[in-house]
């Protein structure tokens, strides 16, 4: 069977596909309307086997209410360019700080889910000036990730078999697209809530991301961003980017997270706080782990209010 072209994330709607240059690579994105000069910028970064359109939900809702939403395909996923490496903490943070650039914006709201909001908490550490605020989704900060893997079994036990597993060059590879990407249903199954799975809106999602994992490249750059979180623990690059994120951020932080969301615990999340000095978190009743598409009604209005609330 021939792999997915990776044009085919280039999904008709009522928004604009673009190609932006930041960070030595090209970077497919997304957006609403025409740019609009003096509209906040919010950037959104999508999760581990997704791409640009998990923020279907979220690029009118935001975009109506006033503000310049742009959803991007990370490195490695979707139309974006897929280079062997650079998935360290450091390369994405820049990835995120010349995308904001290249946009033709000073600073930006950064939304990020699962693997998006890790890079959500190290841009705004590693660039500060260039992030306003930020709101993470089922992404706590990576040092307080770490510590309750290691001393936490209800944490370590849902998280850390499947993130053990994606170390296995080749196998993991094969296991994210064998089955015309069948790990991606599953994948979703075990982590969405009951109400979601059973609309067509899961099937959608169902169906565009076990294609979009297949497109050549995506299987591997997207373990990649796992493989370097875990062989980084062992090494003196990993130490010292731990070191660097042991820092407060002073911008305003929203944790979100679905209340029966059965990947990361609410402990994580709410134990994120000791990085943040504005942290607010909320749970969204009937939601697993892709809060922003399971419920994006109450989900947006939380990240409406955290916008208006910094925008200047």
């Amino acid at each position: 069977m021939v792999a997915p072209d990776p044009s085919s994330v280039r999904l008709p709607g009522v928004w604009r596909h673009l190609d932006v240059r930041a960070n030595g690579l090209r970077f497919h994105a997304v957006e609403v309307d025409e740019p609009i000069a003096d509209r906040p910028l919010v950037l959104l970064l999508h999760g581990f086997g997704e791409f640009w359109w998990s923020w279907r939900h979220q690029l009118g809702a935001l975009s109506q209410a006033g503000f310049r939403a742009v959803a991007v395909d990370l490195r490695g996923y979707g139309d974006s360019d897929k280079p062997p490496r650079g998935y360290d903490g450091w390369t994405l943070a820049g990835d995120t700080n010349g995308l904001i650039r290249a946009l033709g914006h000073t600073s930006a709201t950064l939304v990020g889910h699962a693997d998006g909001g890790l890079v959500c908490w190290a841009t705004a550490t590693l660039h500060p000036r260039v992030v306003s605020a930020i709101a993470v989704i089922a992404s706590p900060h990576p040092r307080s990730l770490r510590h309750d893997v290691l001393l936490r079994t209800d944490l370590r036990s849902s998280f850390l078999p499947g993130f053990l597993v994606n170390q296995l060059p080749r196998y993991a590879e094969s296991r994210l697209t064998r089955r015309d990407g069948a790990f991606v249903g599953r994948y979703f199954g075990r982590r969405a809530g009951a109400a979601w799975k059973r609309t067509d809106d899961y099937a959608e999602a169902i169906t565009r991301n076990r294609s979009a994992i297949q497109i050549p490249y995506v299987a591997h750059s997207s373990l990649e961003y796992q493989r370097w979180a875990f062989r980084s623990q062992f090494r003196p690059e990993g130490i010292r980017f731990m070191r660097l994120m042991h820092r407060r951020l002073h911008i305003p932080t929203l944790s979100l997270r679905g209340a029966d969301d059965p990947f990361i615990t609410e402990h994580v999340m709410t134990e994120s706080h000791t990085w943040a000095e504005e942290f607010t978190h909320h749970e969204i009743p009937g939601s697993g782990h892709f809060a922003h598409q399971e419920q994006p009604g109450a989900l947006n209005a939380h990240l409406i209010e955290l916008l208006r609330t910094t925008r200047t």
